[in-house]
């Protein structure tokens, strides 16, 4: 079926509304539950979820065509990985990122990239180390990270004159070498901030973790959600050190909206790094692959994932210009960098609190209210900041930001 729209003709759905109750999504059922989740709504607004990074969009229909495919056969028993598997990952790698010479032996499988960034940690590192992280930061980081005994030591990123999240390269080393830190946890593109490094940058940051010896993992679960003018240049393909130096991550979960069935996978190319991560990752006995996220990989890495993909990258690109456009002209005193990759907006709203003597808590629940699901930004070290997904259906985002304006940030809400 033609999906016709304001991107003209699309193979694929993207403006369908899906109604998600019920269905084993965080993202709707947990409003209201406590902890990091937002409130429920007040009565009259449904919600709108703005928050957790999964998406509301159907995944490509070639994942479930897989698994149902599987599933018709009735027995599900111990397995191996296949060979379509592990070169469905080569081509992926090969066409999408350009990455060349990878091989079968370079690839292992990890339950979550956050498993991988632990399994790792903790093969190069004892705990009460520290470890190298830019803020703002990934919450999932920082649990794990933490949980696990280390001590994070933020190198904080900085806005340049045209307001771009940048590497501070001099703090970095800095920090790297006055306290001892081998490993350091990197993130390719960057969550929350949006950005899709280039190459300079990358060339930099490699060599700043060359001169310190230091291990580094990189995640990259966002490098497929790449924005239009911007092109997502894998961490171990700037140069043979990094590629010998560097832990990459990644999943089919972020760009297709599988997190539920759990899969993500390691490219590591230096024998020694490999050989340590593996046998780390193996001792809880846990880490092993479920066939049908195997199927599911499979189905997502198919010529129609390549085409799907891209059609996504192309409404995401449209949510995240027309909310920055809409915050520019209608929310004076917010503040908030394009992300040039992911579907997450990173907004500062310290100016705007401290015009309104509001607290960013108040900011938030007042979103809250009207059904705007967003994030608390102190998690991931933003003090005045909103974490806010923008892969829904545009007219969702419309609806949402409308509300904001309205009931939010308008002079009405405010006075």
């Amino acid at each position: 079926m033609d999906h016709s729209g304001r991107y003209g003709i699309m193979k694929y759905d993207f403006t369908s509304i899906m109604d998600r109750r019920g269905r084993d999504a965080i993202a709707v059922d947990a409003l209201g539950t406590g902890g990091s989740a937002p409130d429920k709504p007040k009565e009259g607004f449904d919600a709108i979820p703005m928050w957790i990074a999964d998406m509301n969009f159907a995944t490509v229909p070639t994942v479930q065509k897989a698994i149902i495919e599987r599933v018709r056969h009735p027995a599900f028993g111990y397995f191996r990985p296949t060979e379509e598997y592990f070169h469905s990952i080569i081509r992926w790698q090969e066409k999408r990122h350009g990455v060349t010479g990878l091989t079968e032996a370079c690839i292992g499988y990890e339950n979550g990239v956050l498993g991988g960034v632990v399994s790792a940690l903790t093969a190069f590192a004892a705990p009460g180390d520290a470890v190298l992280l830019h803020s703002p930061t990934y919450i999932g980081f920082t649990s794990s990270i933490t949980n696990n005994g280390y001590r994070i030591v933020h190198s904080p990123l900085k806005k340049d004159e045209n307001g771009v999240w940048r590497m501070d390269f001099e703090d970095m080393d800095a920090k790297l070498k006055a306290e001892h830190i081998h490993v350091a946890v990197f993130c390719s593109p960057h969550n929350p901030c949006g950005r899709v490094w280039e190459r300079w940058e990358l060339e930099k940051a490699m060599e700043v973790y060359r001169a310190n010896d230091c291990l580094v993992i990189s995640d990259e679960i966002w490098s497929d959600i790449i924005l239009e003018g911007h092109e997502h240049i894998p961490t171990q393909m700037v140069s043979e050190d990094a590629r010998n130096r560097t832990v990459a991550l990644y999943a089919p979960s972020k760009t297709f909206n599988l997190a539920g069935l759990v899969g993500s996978y390691h490219i590591i190319y230096n024998p020694y790094l490999r050989d340590r991560v593996r046998a780390k990752s193996s001792k809880p006995h846990y880490n092993d692959m479920n066939v049908l996220s195997m199927h599911a990989l499979i189905g997502a890495y198919k010529p129609e994932g390549y085409e799907w993909t891209d059609e996504l990258c192309q409404v995401i690109t449209g949510n995240v210009n027309y909310a920055c456009d809409f915050i520019g002209t209608h929310f004076e005193g917010v503040k908030v960098s394009k992300p040039e990759g992911t579907y997450m907006l990173f907004l500062d709203c310290t100016e705007w609190c401290e015009k309104h003597g509001k607290t960013i808590g108040e900011l938030e629940k007042a979103g809250w209210d009207v059904g705007v699901a967003w994030q608390d930004g102190r998690m991931f070290h933003g003090p005045c900041a909103i974490r806010m997904n923008l892969a829904l259906p545009r007219s969702r985002v419309e609806e949402a930001f409308e509300r904001l304006r309205r009931y939010v940030f308008g002079d009405a809400a405010v006075s």
